[in-house]
């Protein structure tokens, strides 16, 4: 496939990147600082420098592209526009040049459902998770709100807990529901389920969840 990647730079783009070219991907990154890719990555890659919050300048990375893949976040737990303000112009870039399969990294932490057990539904992420990352949270939502309304072939993929480790294959996923005892997700079992999400056009229209 031809992506594009939007937040390639952070640690889940890396482990996008990496992998999407092991497979054999094209892969254009989209990123305000080019140096920030490795040496090892940087040559393999199309680099475009752009502010994500203007529409015309990103268009041109997206076209022609199959499937657009957002790892962003925000540096920090301020207030922030981070995810909306990127996912507005992301979208729009996306109309203009008829591209339509996109997939948006966001967090298992931002919806209790009835697939988590009892005491995450109602105590760790209402009374713990939601108000500790109030303001990314706000935003995170109101950028998938943004991507449910914008008439794309939308993935919404929400990992639990982020960590670093590497790729063990052993994650688990659900469509449309959270993950009783999903405690954490590798950033390289995150690139992979995504991957294979961006290939999958079942997943069209639904919210992804995945952890261990």
């Amino acid at each position: 496939m031809r992506l594009v990647i939007f937040g390639a730079t952070g640690r889940t783009g890396l482990e996008l990147v990496r992998q999407a070219l092991d497979l054999g991907h094209e892969v254009t990154a989209v990123v305000r600082d080019p140096a920030r890719l490795p040496d090892g990555l940087r040559g393999r890659v199309e680099t475009v420098t752009a502010d994500l919050a203007d529409p015309q300048a990103i268009a041109p990375a997206i076209k022609g592209r199959d499937a657009v893949l957002i790892a962003l976040g925000p540096r920090g737990r301020g207030p922030t526009t981070v995810h909306s303000s990127s996912m507005r112009s992301i979208t729009q870039a996306m109309a203009r040049v008829s591209v339509r399969r996109v997939l948006l990294v966001s967090a298992a932490g931002l919806v209790a459902d009835a697939g988590d057990g009892a005491v995450t539904r109602y105590v760790l992420k209402p009374l713990i998770l939601q108000p500790l990352l109030k303001n990314s949270y706000t935003d995170l939502a109101e950028s998938e709100r943004l991507l449910r309304a914008s008439g794309l072939d939308w993935t919404i993929v929400r990992p639990s807990r982020l960590l670093d480790g590497g790729l063990t294959g052993r994650y688990r996923t659900a469509r449309d529901l959270n993950l009783r005892g999903g405690r954490s997700t590798t950033r390289a079992d995150l690139a992979d389920c995504m991957l294979k999400l961006a290939a999958d056009p079942t997943s069209a229209g639904h919210v992804v969840s995945v952890a261990t």
